[in-house]
């Protein structure tokens, strides 16, 4: 606890002492990313009187527009000089939602030789402590949105006063770590639901925040996930459920960014699927989605396997083209030759 409010001391110094404060996340940023970069972009701004801008190293989805329409940010993929120029001239760097620079594929050698006091608020495994200045790192925790909210209940101006954050801030939240935990489905903790609670007694519409990431798909999005399941799951031996969309699904499909989203927890729901993957081509690599019941570590698999890491009931990696595979055709043969090395290690990949 001493260590903790040490660094809460320490955070408030910087933050008091900052000039031009940036906050960045990770590529191909989810609900939870973009939800506690709005958090505290919203802390700052309303609590602390500092315009902090965040960079996001590629676009935000359509399906977290109603996020994103509340933040001011830059796509460094769009805007790749403006985010180098905001990070350069900065004296204070907040990074959410991930471990490692390395998480934010462009911005890395940028984040790199960035000469200004580097924070961490973040909940993935191994941290890379010594690239930042001060770390808030956990993983007893939903998200980072519940680590972030730790943080700035703690702070000197709010003192656990939940209704002095703004309500952009608190909306931010609640959505975030709605979305990391699947609606509550996985990765809850005892905090997480005492976090859901204050929030709600704080006034959230948690109604809103429902509506607008489950109840506004479009059609294609449907029609995508129904012809996946029925034409393109496949049960490989072991339990391990895999869904590949190549590009030219994606195409015919004419799916939006981010609407994949939610995909690979499906084959969850089958009583003998202990482990879901669901793989898309993006450009030179195939994406890798990982999710898994207790017991097989998904965060094992894709370490070993897709050059990835992450939870260990939820990760994510890549296979690469041309280093791993000739072509995207390859992927699912790939993946199954993956599934197999891996059940038959020592364990079997079991609490690995």
């Amino acid at each position: 606890m001493h260590d903790e409010a040490a660094k809460i001391a320490a955070l408030d110094s910087l933050i008091k002492a900052c000039g031009r404060c940036v906050i960045v996340t990770h590529t191909h940023p989810d609900g939870d990313a973009v939800g506690s970069s709005l958090a505290l972009q919203s802390y700052l701004q309303g609590c602390r009187g500092i315009d902090a801008p965040v960079v996001v190293p590629n676009s935000i989805p359509d399906t977290l527009a109603f996020l994103g329409a509340g933040m001011k940010y830059i796509d460094a993929e769009a805007e790749p000089q403006k985010a180098a120029s905001l990070i350069g001239g900065c004296d204070l760097l907040i990074c959410l939602d991930f471990n490692a620079f390395r998480r934010t594929d462009q911005l890395e050698g940028i984040l790199v030789g960035c000469k200004a006091k580097k924070v961490l608020i973040d909940h993935h495994p191994n941290p890379d402590n010594v690239s930042f200045d001060l770390c808030f790192s956990r993983q007893d925790v939903s998200s980072a949105c519940e680590v972030l909210y730790t943080v700035l209940s703690d702070m000197p101006d709010i003192a656990g006063n939940i209704s002095a954050l703004p309500y952009p801030c608190r909306f931010a939240l609640m959505s975030g770590m709605t979305t990391d935990t699947n609606n509550f489905a996985n990765s809850v903790f005892p905090g997480t639901l005492q976090m859901a609670g204050a929030l709600l007694d704080s006034g959230v519409d948690r109604d809103s925040i429902i509506d607008s990431l489950y109840r506004q798909d479009r059609p294609e999005r449907l029609k995508a996930f129904s012809d996946m399941l029925s034409s393109h799951l496949t049960i490989l031996p072991g339990g391990i459920a895999c869904i590949f969309m190549s590009s030219s699904m994606r195409k015919a499909y004419a799916l939006k960014d981010g609407e994949t989203e939610g995909l690979v927890n499906i084959p969850l729901n089958l009583a003998e699927v202990r482990m879901s993957i669901f793989a898309r081509t993006e450009g030179d690599q195939v994406r890798i989605s990982l999710r898994s019941k207790p017991g097989l570590s998904a965060n094992a698999f894709a370490g070993l396997c897709f050059h990835g890491g992450g939870h260990e009931l939820a990760s994510g990696g890549k296979i690469l083209i041309p280093e791993d595979i000739a072509s995207e055709n390859e992927a699912p043969a790939y993946i199954a030759r993956a599934a197999a090395r891996f059940l038959q290690m020592k364990g079997g990949g079991i609490n690995q």
